[in-house]
């Protein structure tokens, strides 16, 4: 059974050294998981017995299209109102635990490797009776003239068929919960895979602004004009047109939630 990586919280001792991995560039950011512990958690309005780890969010230097974080439900926990926003679509993908998503008055009962795409202005509402985690994106939609607003649905990662990247003998594949020509979505969030020295053999250079949080395994990454290491856990931020690429370094699969925008016209600053 695949095993989902979650924020542990807690506290280091006062011994451990102060030296960590966390770094912040123009181009892009690591947010390790040992730093997100108890002192860094939020807690939001409308919701019973929860805390956050807020990993990117619209702000100046930093993300600029969404909003990701990591959710712990206590027993019982959970919202009858989640989302304040009615612009704002989310993706949740359960990481630990188990929850009920109402989606438009049907109930969902989801454990880890559960994925939820919710639309903007979309009714749901959350419960999790013995506690759970998950990621949490969300990005404010963007409507297209001639094309329809998605549809919410529920899955899992097991029934999605991960699709083989060309030329890669199936070492790097990833599975994609919405088709890639449905033009109705303007957010892609997928779940990458790379077998043990599986690698992205180039530095991809492009547009989309990406979210990568670590669900298993390890492996180096090249972001712009360094080499690091990251492990499950960790999160990853990369601002558009960041090189990017990676080897995997085993001894299992380096797997993680990717986020991108996709399939509308750059907007404008200012």
């Amino acid at each position: 059974m695949t095993r989902y990586a979650s924020p542990a919280g807690g506290l280091p001792p006062q011994t451990h050294l102060t030296t960590g991995r966390a770094v912040l560039t123009d181009a892009y950011a690591v947010i390790p998981r040992g730093v997100q512990t108890d002192i860094v958690t939020s807690a939001l309005p409308g919701w019973e017995g929860m805390r956050m780890w807020v990993l990117a969010r619209p702000l100046s230097g930093f993300a600029e299209t969404f909003f990701q974080a990591g959710v712990e439900l206590a027993p019982g926990g959970g919202s009858e109102r989640p989302e304040a926003d009615p612009e704002a679509q989310s993706v949740v993908f359960v990481t630990r635990g188990a929850l009920v998503l109402t989606v438009e008055g049907a109930a969902h009962e989801m454990a880890p490797g559960g994925y939820a795409y919710l639309p903007a202005g979309c009714a749901w509402t959350m419960r999790s009776e013995d506690g759970a985690a998950f990621q949490w994106i969300r990005k404010r939609y963007v409507p297209a003239e001639g094309v329809d607003r998605p549809e919410p649905f529920v899955t899992t990662d097991d029934a999605e068929a991960p699709v083989p990247m060309p030329d890669t003998d199936r070492a790097w594949a990833t599975r994609r919960f919405v088709d890639p020509a449905d033009l109705r979505h303007d957010m892609h969030v997928n779940v990458v895979t790379f077998q043990p020295g599986g690698a992205i053999p180039f530095l991809e250079t492009h547009v989309m602004e990406h979210g990568l949080y670590v669900l298993e395994g390890k492996a180096v990454y090249a972001l712009n004009d360094d080499w690091v290491e990251v492990e499950a856990g960790d999160f990853m931020w990369l601002r558009a047109f960041c090189p990017q690429a990676c080897y995997a370094g085993g001894p299992g699969p380096f797997r993680y939630l990717l986020y991108k925008d996709v399939n509308r016209m750059p907007g404008w600053l200012g």
